[in-house]
């Protein structure tokens, strides 16, 4: 237990440092988002571009460990949605909203730090291998089945344009893209190049950590609590739930192997599920809720995870 604990500390703690210093004044909120965007488009892209570069794809891309992550996934959307517009009596455009943020991991900001502080190096190849297919099938998906749902949509073919621009767009698949063909073609960089690619990749997980808790200031609680917390027991539980059950009983993964991929699933909602909702205009208070909630309460969950699978 006591291993436990020495991986969950470290990495919730920083949020926590984040989150105490934008609420005290001690580093200013404005800052939040350019420190999550040179996480998000410059540090993690490089992470990933080095992650691609030097992987053996024969072991990390496993459809085993792939396709039961988003199985999991698309269960969350699925169930979801229909509890937010059978149970809650929601719209159907809010429903898919809901279900979008009980789909949506948070696998940058906290799944890379949780899983590389409890396993080290070996398991961050088999993360990728997830991360790479993770923005841009899930948007894509939310954005189709909003698109069915919402009476007042847009054309699909209007809302597929938009996700294929963002998908372009995403510098996380340029990183993976770029990797994958520089590590087919056997690209050997220099050593200011590698040494280059070291030190991006080392500010990944304090900067992304800080800013995750610095961000944590923009959410309140609302009346929309039971809801969100419903959206954020798929998140924590229900999905790693599911991939657990498809990798180890039913296709006989290896635990040691299969847990990079099930404690990836039980990391809480991205702020991409914030995003989406804000994007539609449909259930922003769910949106908003649920990644606070889940976040917090990850703390515990992520803690009963990693002594369940072995830290």
């Amino acid at each position: 237990m006591l291993q436990v604990f020495n991986v969950v500390v470290p990495v919730f703690a920083i949020i926590a440092l984040g989150y105490a210093a934008v609420r005290l004044r001690l580093y200013p909120a404005e800052g939040v988002k350019g420190l999550v965007a040179f996480v998000n488009n410059f540090a993690t892209p490089c992470l990933l571009f080095e992650a691609m570069l030097t992987s053996d794809f024969g072991s990390t891309f496993n459809p085993a460990i792939i396709v039961p992550f988003y199985v999991g996934s698309l269960t969350s959307l699925t169930v979801g949605a229909f509890l937010a517009v059978k149970w809650f009596r929601e719209r159907p455009g809010e429903g898919v909203s809901s279900g979008f943020s009980a789909m949506f991991t948070n696998t940058v900001l906290i799944g890379i730090p949780i899983v590389s502080r409890a396993y080290g190096e070996a398991a961050l190849p088999t993360v990728f291998s997830i991360i790479a297919f993770h923005a841009p099938m899930l948007i894509t998906i939310g954005m189709i089945v909003m698109e069915l749902a919402r009476r007042d949509g847009a054309p699909l073919h209007r809302s597929l344009a938009v996700a294929a621009v963002r998908i372009v767009q995403n510098p996380l698949l340029w990183a993976v893209a770029l990797g994958l063909l520089a590590n087919r073609f056997g690209v050997v960089f220099p050593e200011p190049g590698t040494a280059f690619l070291d030190m991006m990749s080392a500010a990944v997980l304090p900067a992304a950590l800080f800013g995750l808790g610095g961000a944590l200031n923009e959410y309140r609680v609302s009346e929309s609590w039971l809801q969100a917390s419903v959206m954020s027991v798929f998140k924590l539980i229900i999905h790693p739930i599911i991939a657990y059950v498809l990798m180890v009983w039913v296709l006989h993964v290896p635990l040691e192997i299969a847990r990079y991929g099930i404690l990836l699933a039980a990391m809480p909602t991205g702020i991409n599920a914030y995003v989406f909702a804000t994007y539609y205009d449909r259930a922003v208070n769910v949106a908003t809720n649920t990644v606070l909630i889940s976040t917090v309460a990850s703390v515990l969950t992520v803690t009963a995870w990693l002594y369940f699978l072995g830290a």
